[in-house]
């Protein structure tokens, strides 16, 4: 029997880089949370511990935090792409590298009704991401980007029902023609190009999701992901496919009789568990190969 090394990667993960602008003295702010990793051949660093091949995971921070600076810090994605490029370029075992950045939305804080030119509080509304992943060297170097969005919370009080389900002998969920649809939303997609102003983009992105969130009646989760995720295809044509993972936040009517208390669809149990997790694809028939672009993305199918 042989024993040889399988599919690995190194690198250094969550770098908080953190990007004031001075140019004038009404400062910007990029927050972000930087992974970085290389793939390739590194079978010796594993079996015999030899590093000569390996570019160490503190070069990677170094270079994360000196890029925020030194490189246009236009979008997470150009940083991204600069960043792995440049890292697959400086180290010749590496056939990849794989760039993942979060980023934080910060908003001034009103001061006499108008934002402060150098206070900030945090925003909400998601956490925007990008995972850029560099295949290869030289000319036959390609590139993705999937951009997306993380921990969007959503929910509507009614325009949602759940009814028509198998059942068996283990059945007990009732059916439902009213109730509270709510979830913790990761979104992302997959650019068939790189032609694309990445801020507007995201930006546009996220209001169709919200805004069809909104307006679907919903027969089931499954129903509104595929809806939101179609009107996204059809009003963005760089964008390849997208893809869902969707907790079912559950919110179970209170039984109030034992008080005396009628309780039409007004008090909840928010239940943070078991939740069902539904997750799901829409893609262009005439999509171009996603390569390695999806390779270690967990909580997708």
């Amino acid at each position: 029997m042989a024993i040889t090394l399988g599919p690995n990667q190194y690198g250094k993960a969550e770098s908080r880089v953190v990007r004031v602008f001075r140019d004038t003295a009404r400062h910007e702010i990029r927050d972000l949370n930087v992974s970085t990793a290389l793939r390739g051949d590194f079978e010796d660093a594993h079996v015999t511990g030899d590093q000569s091949a390996v570019l160490p995971t503190d070069t990677q921070k170094n270079t994360a935090f000196a890029f925020a600076k030194q490189k246009p810090l236009t979008s997470i994605e150009e940083y991204a792409l600069t960043l792995g490029k440049h890292l697959v370029h400086q180290t010749p075992q590496a056939t990849g590298a794989r760039i993942t950045v979060e980023e934080y939305h910060w908003e001034r804080i009103p001061v006499g009704g108008t934002g402060h030119d150098h206070s900030f509080v945090r925003g909400g509304q998601g956490i925007r991401n990008t995972i850029v992943t560099v295949e290869g060297r030289g000319a036959d170097q390609r590139t993705h980007v999937i951009s997306g969005i993380g921990d969007l919370v959503v929910a509507k009080t009614t325009g949602s029902e759940f009814r028509g389900f198998l059942k068996d002998e283990y059945t007990t969920l009732q059916e439902a023609d009213d109730r509270i649809l709510a979830t913790s939303l990761v979104a992302r997609w997959r650019y068939a190009h790189q032609d694309v102003d990445w801020d507007a983009a995201h930006a546009s992105i996220k209001a169709i999701l919200l805004e069809q969130f909104a307006t679907i009646h919903s027969l089931a989760l499954q129903q509104t992901l595929y809806g939101m995720g179609k009107a996204v295809l059809e009003q963005h044509p760089e964008v390849a496919e997208i893809k869902f993972s969707a907790p079912n936040k559950h919110h179970f009517l209170v039984d109030l009789s034992p008080f005396g208390t009628d309780n039409p669809g007004e008090v909840f149990f928010a239940a943070d568990r078991p939740y069902g997790l539904i997750e799901a694809s829409v893609v262009r028939d005439d999509a171009p190969p996603p390569g390695d672009a999806w390779t270690a993305v967990p909580g997708f199918c």
